[in-house]
């Protein structure tokens, strides 16, 4: 039997060619410009293949001491962050999921009003000094170690994914809560402690506010925070050699190579993470949604 042609199928694979589009073109650009010479790429003449290839940037990137640093140090803080992240809200979602929990509800409000309102700047700023954390890494893992949204997520998918006669069944056994689920709840959510995972890391690998305001100490700087430095500084190197013509064009052609070399930098670690758990990610990111 003849197939039907559907003008649906053939707009919403347009649809999606266009998205693809949308999202690799700008991906793909950086690539090649953080390797092509950036005169070429000011002045619109490296568009889809890299033109007038230099590695400069990235020999003169990887030569800064700094940024193994940060390297280390954003390493150190993610799995700090996220290890810390998962061993608070599991168990907090697995419990808030148990139907018999006294106050069930009251509880799960209180920590839903925390995502609508907060203290702001400043007042976070106040407690960090008071409670001696400036300058320490735990000023930026204990702040958002407890996100309410993946709670939630992760409560959801604890109620719609493993079934309470398994749990009753552990709890004939002789499992308490704490052994149900250490050896039977977390076991069986592997897909949704991977999503989390790779959430918490890549918020904490992307961020730079909290050490922007927390950290002054530069050996603490996570690796955002060391390439914002190198920017500024190539820059600001550049701006007051303004009056030696070579030298304000050499200092600001490496700036411009190092606005992309240091993206891909950045960039590569959380790369690399990704397929280890995409083959649960399409699964835990699918909880909660509307299946026909």
């Amino acid at each position: 039997m003849q197939q039907k042609f559907n003008w649906f199928d053939v707009a919403l694979y347009a649809f999606m060619a266009l998205i693809l589009l949308v999202i690799v073109f700008p991906l793909w650009f950086l690539v090649i410009a953080s390797f092509s010479d950036p005169t070429l790429v000011n002045t619109g003449q490296v568009v889809l293949i890299p033109r007038g290839i230099t590695f400069e940037g990235y020999t003169i990137a990887l030569q800064e001491i700094s940024i193994w640093r940060g390297y280390w140090n954003s390493i150190v803080y993610t799995v700090l962050f996220t290890g810390l992240g998962l061993a608070l809200i599991l168990p907090a979602a697995y419990g808030l999921q148990q139907s018999d929990l006294l106050w069930q509800k009251p509880i799960m409000a209180l920590f839903m009003f925390t995502m609508f309102f907060g203290g702001g700047v400043i007042p976070s700023y106040l407690l960090i000094r008071n409670l001696k954390l400036l300058d320490t890494l735990w000023a930026l893992v204990l702040p958002g170690a407890v996100s309410v949204y993946n709670m939630i997520v992760a409560r959801t998918f604890f109620s719609n994914t493993i079934p309470a006669e398994v749990q009753e069944s552990a709890r004939i056994d002789g499992c308490g809560d704490f052994m149900t689920f250490i050896r039977i709840v977390l076991p069986l959510s592997k897909a949704i402690v991977a999503v989390l995972a790779l959430w918490y890391a890549v918020g904490m690998w992307n961020s730079y506010f909290s050490a922007l305001i927390y950290i002054r100490d530069a050996s603490k700087y996570p690796l955002q925070m060391v390439l914002r430095e190198i920017l500024f500084r190539n820059q600001q190197l550049a701006n007051v050699l303004d009056g030696d013509p070579k030298t304000f064009e050499q200092l600001n052609r490496v700036s411009q190579l190092l606005r992309y070399v240091v993206m891909i930098v950045a960039s590569v670690p959380m790369l690399c993470a990704y397929p280890f758990v995409q083959k649960h990610f399409v699964k835990g990111v699918m909880i909660g949604s509307v299946k026909g």
